[in-house]
């Protein structure tokens, strides 16, 4: 059992050095007697001045009706801290430019079997729509390389379109 020195707290717990009341270091109590460990008072500190105290204060007497000096609110606290705002952040993404690459990706991939050349057309019209975007507000909007490449795969689309056209009419034109 250990025992506060100040207030004489008696604390049952072994593993506590100090008192969870005033902080002060225990002492190892022996097992409990008939009569209460005697009551040990810390000193009455001296009427001094705190230090942080403004001079032209002037606390009123003991028993005064009114104050001498008018009461002045405590100057406002500092402001709660702030997390500083993140250097590497990136603005939000342009969703024109994504829809275009989507799209552009698409249209190589498996349009070119099933929708013609309609999803090339709309990720190049998509794509040049965003570069446009992102050129009049660079600050704020990204996605230049996914507006370039939805620019570039329905391009590419459009080209093989072309070309498989162009055998086509070759093609039937040979055979008649």
């Amino acid at each position: 059992m250990k025992r506060c020195p100040n207030c004489n707290q008696t604390f049952e717990e072994e593993w506590l050095s100090f008192c969870t009341q005033d902080g002060t270091t225990l002492i190892d109590e022996p097992a409990a007697s008939g009569e209460p460990p005697p009551t040990i008072m810390a000193p009455l500190p001296p009427d001094v001045a705190f230090p942080n105290e403004p001079a032209s204060w002037n606390p009123p007497a003991r028993g005064a009706g009114s104050p001498q000096s008018s009461w002045q609110p405590p100057p406002p606290a500092a402001p709660a801290w702030q997390p500083p705002p993140l250097a590497n952040a990136q603005p939000p993404s342009k969703g024109l430019a994504t829809a275009s690459m989507v799209i552009g990706i698409i249209s190589i991939t498996v349009g070119w079997l099933c929708m013609g050349p309609v999803p090339a057309i709309v990720a190049i019209v998509l794509g040049g729509i965003a570069l446009s975007q992102i050129k009049k507000t660079p600050d704020r909007v990204v996605g230049k390389q996914a507006a370039w490449v939805g620019i570039i795969t329905g391009s590419v689309t459009v080209v093989i379109y072309a070309i498989f056209l162009i055998i086509y009419v070759v093609a039937l034109i040979a055979n008649s």
